[in-house]
């Protein structure tokens, strides 16, 4: 996977745009959390379910944790943003999160994961950590909405791949892989793409750098994730 392969869509006209630089310059980590040797399990038939339950449960937990930066994201697109299409693509996000958790559930109850039994592992709970310091007022909404985006990206790039030709993925699982793989969550994560490209650019170099920052532990957290449920 080339980086240019999955930055066509946030490319500036005229030139090589912020997201597409970092992705450029990022690649090696960016395919380690898009391409974890647990999504190529999955991708290859080879995956041990107990992996998969953990990762059931412990995203889970992540996701109850997703819901307050989501809505601190939908509050800062509200003050702060130039364009009130942002607070529509962010709603999507906050709309979707009641049936993602109805989802887990419903899975849990299926791969007989006990969801109230869950003890959250320290990979889970230092990412849970970090979104919760990006709630913060003092976090500007260009470095929160392109957490946003990195976070989305990563489970949309990951699970596509499990369903992309020559894949072996094992019936049970395609469906946790067309929820996050499904082209319309792709196109969601690009319009958060889109959001994101354009309040960096009109940001100040320091918004940026620390936005940037913040897109590389978005990918380590993730990294550490996959490292934990694999």
């Amino acid at each position: 996977m080339e980086a240019n392969d999955i930055s066509d869509d946030v490319s500036s006209k005229g030139g090589v745009g912020i997201i597409e630089s970092w992705l450029r310059k990022h690649c090696l980590l960016y395919i380690g959390a898009t391409r974890h040797p647990f999504i190529l399990s999955i991708r290859h038939s080879s995956v041990n379910f107990s992996s998969f339950r953990r990762w059931l449960g412990q995203d889970y937990i992540f996701v109850r944790a997703f819901v307050p930066f989501v809505a601190s994201a939908l509050v800062k697109a509200c003050k702060e943003s130039d364009n009130d299409s942002d607070t529509e693509v962010i709603l999507r996000g906050v709309a979707s999160l009641n049936d993602e958790i109805a989802w887990f559930k419903k899975e849990a109850s299926k791969f007989a994961v006990s969801l109230t039994s869950v003890i959250p592992q320290k990979a889970n709970l230092d990412y849970c950590r970090f979104l919760e310091s990006l709630t913060s007022p003092e976090v500007e909404y260009t470095v929160g909405i392109t957490a946003f985006w990195a976070i989305e990206v990563v489970y949309q790039e990951s699970f596509a791949h499990c369903l992309k030709d020559g894949s072996k993925t094992p019936e049970e699982l395609k469906e946790t892989c067309q929820r996050w793989g499904n082209d319309e969550f792709g196109q969601y994560c690009k319009a958060l793409a889109s959001i994101a490209e354009r309040c960096l650019e009109k940001a100040p170099a320091e918004v940026v750098a620390k936005a940037e920052v913040v897109f590389l532990r978005v990918l380590e957290h993730e990294v550490e994730f996959w490292n934990m449920s694999h």
